[in-house]
């Protein structure tokens, strides 16, 4: 790529190496490695990482991700010496809930694509001789995993980009990032300005300062992690030398939050067991020499904070009886507040990127990842989960970076349920409706700082109402929790009567000015140039034509648009395309917005208002100004629940004025209350898709079933030309709805399925469909599976049978909702 930009990294270590590697790979020939350490032993957390890649993660990217780690680790040495150690990994249950887990990792490694099995007690042993028969219950098994010689490894990439014309310049500090006009320009050093039209910030646990050198928020914790070695066990002896290090799996007791690895007649254990330990990066001293046994991120062990560890290790390491802990220390790595990593280009400095919180395991995927960002504009993996500007506003204050991220430190080994919220902070984010809902005995989870109501314990005498029909059946103790039969009957009402659903925390951005109409039409998939007061269902893609959202688009004025979206990355990608006569402001803490549901919903709405909600008054995908009981709205005859409504909007003042005035009108028709469980069963018997986890930038419309959507008659948009000559019936997979044959089953997602006798694609969106009065899944699948196909889904072990549906399973021919 003769001529392309002018690359900065800073830090050397394993992402800013492998970084360096995948950009020159991609014929980028001008890149300069900032390290304000020595090279190649740079001090930083790769410096000492004890190199385990367990691959299985309940994130599909993530398991990606350290994939290609592996892959490409193992395709490296150094003079001879290996880089990745393929031993295997082995993970151990103690407990009877453990063991079960171990099942769920293994349906995902099923998902992923990776080879891994549960093995009884006896092959444990078999596996890892160490271990004491008695105390095992069982494992999991991954043949693939292994040992990754970090600082090897940073090494042999040094070597090799250094050999295809990489710069590495070591021991220079970096003081400042220059800019000029919102772009940057350079990284200042002691010794002179470094040009650069493009900067990546890998620099590890020192990321938050260098990204503050650039106005960047990165909400990042640098945390101490204890790692002792052993002295000499007797057990170990022979079995592995120097060179070699290791011949057992590594291995994880996550019950106790251990890990061990060899080193050679030795054993490394890392402990999550002890008390968070946040590091202050000004207590650091920075110009320590740094030497493979002592370097700045290397703080002194705490004997203290270990013992608890060292008795569990023995308990479950017999050996260990006859050696003790010799050397120890507290190596600090990163921590963010969700546990994902950090990817992303500043909102304010075009050209500065970063690429933080990454660990070994996954470190050469997100370098692959960000080097493709950086060339083509896109990566191959979905990153959401990744991306730096998916926090909202809330979650970046220092304090809330801190409580989350040491939250993540203690529970990183724990079994988490995918719907378990956290515990604190909470109350960031209330609608004005909350106090009315705290009334009605709303059990609240969270997301994204939002209190969200999923059931309304105030209906719970409606369950011993249930038709026969609706009547849940027992769910098993995994898929029961967070969870209550009191969604059967809010759904029950939504669909045979009315029902309030609060939809304040779905982001809302407004695009006003000359230009937005313009900028709407290039960014989504669908026809922008309506009349003022239309509605429109659309997609933004990204350039390869994969779906970045799905959003609805309603034309509030000719200049005037309100976008509902999915999330911050969808107001940081319309900032970053928007003109300067447009304005992008994000109104979702202004507003607020009530969806009223149901057959019964205009008897509800109608009688307090003198504008026509009639069908002809206000038609599907209609908006319009009204009054209800005398507070300003504006309606949008929308329904992502399948029935006739509305989703009625205000400012946060009238908000509690409007749910009073609907309360107070509903209740001689049996209005309720009703939560996301519903909300979510009612959605998936209409198919409609949720972004991010029923498809995402890998996906196409066609595949997701959404090319209605797609107006290509309309002209340029981003994405149209990768659309091209692909069509419905010209895809290879499918989201495809699937009905479980057991009406008792309940899966919750990322589980995988099998068709004949393979596993051929996986779970992403489930629930109990209340009105068909059977559970539901989407999955990814080939094509080849038809309405009627038999599948399986593997839930924790077990086979279940399923079979492929003809979708939407309720109302195909909209008619409840046009009404």
């Amino acid at each position: 790529m003769p001529g392309s930009p002018h690359v900065v990294i800073i830090g050397a270590g394993i992402v800013g190496a492998n970084l360096a590697d995948e950009l020159v790979e991609r014929g980028v020939d001008r890149v300069t490695v900032l390290e304000q350490g020595p090279l190649p032993l740079t001090g930083g957390s790769s410096s000492h990482a004890p190199g385990l890649v367990f691959q299985t993660n309940p994130s599909r990217t993530m398991t990606q991700f350290a994939r290609y780690t592996v892959e490409k680790f193992s395709g490296l040495d150094l003079d001879g010496d290996w880089c990745f150690n393929p031993v295997g990994g082995l993970e151990v249950a103690t407990t009877p809930e453990r063991l079960a887990d171990l099942y769920r990792k293994q349906g995902w490694a099923a998902s992923w694509g990776v080879e891994a099995r549960v093995v009884d007690p006896d092959e444990c042993v078999r596996l890892h001789p160490l271990l004491d028969r008695d105390r095992v219950l069982g494992g999991f098994h991954i043949p693939s995993d292994g040992l990754a010689k970090a600082p090897r490894v940073v090494a042999a990439l040094v070597r090799r980009a250094q050999g295809r014309g990489v710069q590495f310049r070591g021991s220079t500090r970096v003081t400042g990032i220059e800019q000029t006009g919102g772009r940057v320009t350079g990284v200042r050093t002691p010794d002179g300005v470094v040009p650069a039209d493009v900067v990546v910030c890998c620099a590890g646990f020192w990321g938050r300062r260098v990204g503050a050198m650039a106005g960047m928020a990165v909400p990042l914790l640098p945390l101490a992690h204890q790692y002792v070695r052993t002295g000499q066990i007797a057990e170990l002896v022979g079995r592995s030398d120097e060179r070699t290090e290791a011949s057992l799996p590594i291995l994880r007791h996550q019950d106790q939050d251990l890990y061990f690895r060899e080193h050679a007649d030795r054993l490394g254990i890392g402990s999550y067991a002890h008390r968070p330990m946040p590091v202050r990066l000004e207590d650091l001293v920075e110009d320590r020499e740094v030497t493979a046994s002592a370097m700045p991120s290397m703080l002194p062990f705490t004997e203290e904070d270990f013992a608890p560890s060292w008795e569990q290790s023995r308990l479950l390491l017999p050996a260990l009886a006859s050696t003790k802990v010799e050397e120890g220390f507290n190596g600090i790595f990163s921590f963010t507040p969700d546990g994902g990593p950090l990817i992303g280009e500043s909102p304010d400095v075009a050209g500065f990127w970063i690429a933080e919180a990454v660990w070994v395991t996954h470190s050469a995927g997100v370098a692959r990842a960000v080097a493709e960002l950086l060339t083509e504009g896109r990566a191959s993996l979905d990153l959401h989960g990744c991306d730096v500007h998916r926090f909202e506003e809330v979650q970046l204050p220092d304090d809330y970076v801190e409580e989350t991220s040491t939250q993540n430190f203690v529970e990183v080994y724990d079994v988490l349920h995918p719907l378990q919220p956290r515990l604190s902070p909470r109350h960031l984010r209330v609608s004005p409706f909350h106090r009315r809902q705290e009334e009605l005995g709303a059990v609240f989870l969270e997301a994204a700082g939002w209190e969200r109501p999923h059931w309304y314990e105030a209906n719970a005498p409606l369950v011993d109402q249930l038709p026969e029909a609706w009547v849940p059946p027992e769910r098993d103790a995994w898929s029961a929790q967070f969870w209550s039969p009191v969604a059967a009957a809010e759904a029950w009402r939504t669909r045979e009567g009315v029902a309030l659903y609060d939809m304040t925390p779905l982001k809302r951005l407004e695009v006003t000015g000359p230009g937005a109409l313009a900028l709407l039409d290039r960014l989504t998939t669908g026809k922008m140039d309506k009349s003022v007061g239309s509605v429109t269902y659309t997609l933004a893609l990204d350039e390869a034509g994969g779906i970045r959202s799905d959003l609805t688009v309603a034309r509030l004025g000719p200049d005037r648009f309100q976008v509902g979206a999915n999330g911050n990355l969808d107001l940081d990608h319309f900032r970053r395309h928007a003109p300067a006569d447009v304005q992008v402001r994000d109104i979702t803490g202004g507003t607020c917005c009530i969806g009223v549901w149901g057959p019964l919903a205009r008897d509800l709405v109608q009688p307090l208002s003198r504008e026509d909600f009639s069908n002809e008054g206000l038609r599907y995908f209609r908006a319009m100004p009204a009054r209800i009981g005398g507070v300003p709205v504006t309606a949008m005859r929308l329904s992502y629940v399948g029935e006739l409504g509305w989703e009625i909007y205000t400012s946060a003042e009238y908000g509690l004025r409007l749910w009073d005035v609907l309360w107070a009108a509903g209740q001689d028709l049996g209005v309720v209350a009703a939560g996301r469980a519903a909300f979510n069963s009612l959605r998936l018997e209409k198919g409609y898709r949720s972004w991010g986890t029923d498809m995402t930038t890998e996906h196409n419309p066609y595949e997701a079933g959404l090319g209605f959507a797609v107006r290509m008659q309309k002209g340029e948009f981003v994405g149209r030309d990768a659309l091209a000559g692909i069509g419905a019936g010209s895809v290879d997979r499918r989201l495809t709805c699937l009905t479980v044959d057991d009406r008792r089953s309940v899966v919750l997602g990322s589980e995988p399925v099998y068709l004949g006798g393979r596993a051929a694609g996986y779970v992403t969106s489930a629930a109990f469909g209340h009105t068909v009065g059977a559970p539901i899944a989407y999955a990814w699948l080939p094509a080849s599976a038809t309405p009627g196909t038999a599948v399986e889904i593997e839930y924790f072990g077990r086979r279940i049978p399923a079979t492929v549906a003809a979708e939407p399973l309720v109302d195909p021919e909209m008619a409840r909702i046009r009404r």
